[in-house]
């Protein structure tokens, strides 16, 4: 596959009229937004505010971060199998309008949602303290299931990000990258002498609202299977993630996962990107053994050399990680694993639930348990109320000045699994 994306830069967003991409302001027109929201008729009702880098604002709980994109050409369209209809996507052209993203918030079922603060401590633990971000903040009928508002949720802000992404397709981009992905034979034949990587992508699907979604399939429905990567950048795999804040993958992670990027950055030069599979995080020991033989066995079909392994969550996860890696390995792969820690607030705990010898080449995103405090800010979107119960709260950890103090799980990628953070140990 052959996609060429094309940046947009978005300098600031503003509310407007009508709804345009002008001189790199993007103009939103929130009415529009709001009876798109509303034909849901299981919203009573929804509030638009732009919270943009460097603003006294936190942003809290935060559900999921979309970025804006556009089909300009090729196949299928953005977030198939949900949005668009279903149909392969990752080839052609897609315009990106970098630098925006759609936050969605309000009254979210599970209390492991987080925090975006746009200034102080807290922001520089969170990449979304850089983007232009749309908030959107939902109020659910009463008595809604909490299975029925996650998923009238999760497609409320895909279809706001759709929208909005539409508005750049006759925009002249400001950057165009290009990525091609050859069929398996052909990238052997072309990169001879380079060691054939693959990318191993762990998607939860534990269930219970901690979802991934590819095509519109709950991933725990499926069996370890293999993709494109740039099928990934058109939207093919979809958060649907009730689950702590710092090591989620939102749909933001996905579409700009940076394995994927680097991969990509260094295919021709030191290694042949030529294989990703996806798998997925399970609950029983039985699913676990399958997935996970499941992935040996493809990678050993692909004759790679080596694979990177990327997790999401952590705790029972930690188990799939692990086996994954053992098979891998003992399939003559030769593994890096990406995870982060949960090693106690002194950093003295064991960092994962579960470990292996073969596991002896590791990159962390961080201890999540590392205790923070936030300063207190001027302006709330969302709610403050379940700052006590968010994954990394506590109890009384509110001052009566408005600071809060944490766990850094609680703010949404501060220990990300894809590397999309700040933060590492040596």
């Amino acid at each position: 596959m052959n996609l060429k994306l094309g940046y947009i830069q978005i300098r600031d967003i503003q509310f407007a009229k009508t709804s345009a991409i002008k001189d790199g302001v993007l103009n939103v027109n929130a009415k529009e937004l709001e009876a798109l929201v509303l034909e849901d008729e299981n919203f009573a009702s929804v509030k638009f505010d732009i919270a943009r880098p460097g603003e006294s604002v936190r942003i809290m709980p935060v559900k999921d971060v979309i970025e804006p994109r556009v089909k300009v050409s090729g196949d299928g369209d953005i977030f198939p199998g949900m949005i668009s209809k279903v149909q392969t996507v990752g080839s052609g052209v897609t315009h990106v309008l970098k630098g925006a993203a759609i936050v969605t918030t309000g009254q979210v079922v599970g209390f492991q949602e987080g925090i975006i603060d746009m200034t102080g401590l807290g922001a520089e633990y969170t990449p979304f303290s850089k983007t232009l971000n749309l908030v959107v903040d939902f109020t659910p009928i009463k008595n809604l299931t909490p299975h029925k508002y996650e998923e009238s949720l999760r497609k409320a802000g895909l279809r706001i990000a759709y929208e909005i992404g539409k508005l750049g397709k006759e925009i002249t981009p400001d950057e165009v990258k290009e990525y091609e992905f050859l069929p398996l034979l052909e990238s052997i034949a072309k990169y001879p002498n380079l060691p054939k990587v693959g990318y191993v992508q762990m998607l939860q699907s534990q269930g219970l609202l901690h979802d991934t979604y590819v095509y519109g399939i709950d991933m725990k429905l499926s069996l370890t299977t293999m993709l494109s990567p740039t099928e990934v950048f058109d939207g093919a795999i979809l958060s649907g993630n009730c689950v702590s804040a710092c090591d989620k993958n939102t749909t933001y992670h996905h579409q700009n996962n940076p394995v994927i990027e680097d991969l990509f950055e260094q295919h021709g030069k030191t290694l042949n990107f030529c294989a990703m599979i996806i798998t997925n995080e399970n609950v029983f020991l039985m699913d676990k053994q399958r997935s996970s033989d499941w992935t040996a066995k493809l990678t050993k079909y692909l004759g790679l050399d080596g694979a990177i392994i990327s997790q999401e969550g952590f705790g029972n996860p930690d188990t799939d990680l692990i086996m994954n890696c053992k098979k891998v390995e003992e399939a003559g792969v030769k593994t890096v694993i990406i995870t982060d820690e949960y090693a106690g607030r002194e950093g003295t705990s064991q960092s994962l639930a579960d470990a292996d010898p073969a596991a002896d080449a590791v990159v962390t995103g961080g201890n999540a348990n590392q205790v923070i405090t936030l300063p207190p800010l001027k302006k709330i979107i969302g709610s403050i109320g379940h700052v006590e119960k968010i994954a990394g709260g506590f109890k009384g950890n509110m001052a009566k000045d408005g600071s809060i103090t944490v766990e850094i799980q609680a703010i949404i990628g501060a220990t990300n699994e894809l590397g999309f953070n700040r933060l590492s140990a040596r």
